[in-house]
């Protein structure tokens, strides 16, 4: 195993665990009021300090990374299921309406991001964790049919395949049974990255206020609210931004390992 994926898996584990131990134990409810006790530095008591409402801001980091981790796995999970079958049929039948079609819906996704998406989900709908996992959803589906087509084709003319043709298989079988397991393991590192993405799309959904609401803590909005007390409590957004790029780190560097891990050919290069 590379350090790369040591490393990763060492990072990702770290905020995986501080989210499911969230759900039985905090150090403080994350959302009790002790305005007394606010703006308080990091301490033995309070170990990242407390907010301006004196909220404790370590338990408000377990339970933020668990928003965040749900929100990405979810959106990543509608990104995937919808994104791969689609990548798959358009492969199958490349050069045809069906494949044109498809591929020109990924274009008209891709030519609004997700902050936009979500935005007009949010004059519909209105703002919540529910709203911007939809948008980044919308936004991965794309993204996993472009990955899953174009690794898709160039099994096609494979010999395998061509065998599978003349056994009489349909493309559809030949899909499911031979061309998905072939790409799984693309999938599966364009899924970290996704993941790390739909971490950062969370956070920035939060901070302009299109996240989950409160009480339910988000690190981007606890960046947001930071913004005006940096000057005298800058312990206040350099934690939830800490927590950012650790989670966003690891899980890179946990795609950049797998991918040398599955992919025997990097294996024996780096070797």
């Amino acid at each position: 195993m590379s350090r790369n994926l040591i490393l990763g898996l060492c990072l990702s584990s770290l905020v995986l665990l501080a989210a499911l131990i969230s759900f039985v134990w905090t150090p403080y409810s994350h959302a009790a009021l002790n305005i007394p006790a606010k703006l308080q530095t990091p301490s033995l008591q309070h170990w990242f300090g407390t907010d301006h409402f004196g909220r404790d801001m370590f338990s408000m980091i377990m339970v933020g990374a668990r928003t965040s981790i749900a929100v990405a796995t979810v959106a990543v999970g509608i990104g995937m299921t919808l994104g791969v079958p689609l990548g798959l049929t358009a492969a199958a039948r490349k050069g045809s309406w069906l494949d044109e079609v498809i591929m020109r819906g990924n274009d008209m996704v891709f030519a609004f991001p997700s902050l936009v998406i979500a935005i007009l989900i949010t004059a519909v709908f209105g703002a919540g964790a529910i709203n911007a996992i939809i948008a980044i959803g919308i936004f991965n589906i794309p993204v996993f049919a472009r990955i899953t087509r174009g690794a898709a084709l160039s099994l096609w003319e494979r010999e395998f395949i061509l065998a599978a043709r003349v056994s009489g298989k349909g493309a559809a079988r030949i899909s499911a049974e031979h061309i998905l397991p072939n790409v799984a393991n693309l999938l599966i590192v364009q899924g970290t990255i996704q993941f790390s993405l739909g971490i950062l799309a969370e956070a920035g959904l939060s901070y302009v206020g299109l996240g989950a609401q409160p009480p339910t803590p988000s690190w981007g909005r606890m960046l947001a609210d930071a913004q005006t007390m940096v000057s005298f409590a800058p312990h206040l957004a350099l934690i939830p931004g800490f927590a950012i790029i650790v989670t966003v780190l690891g899980l890179n560097l946990l795609g950049d390992g797998l991918r040398d891990w599955l992919d025997p050919r990097i294996r024996v290069a780096r070797a």
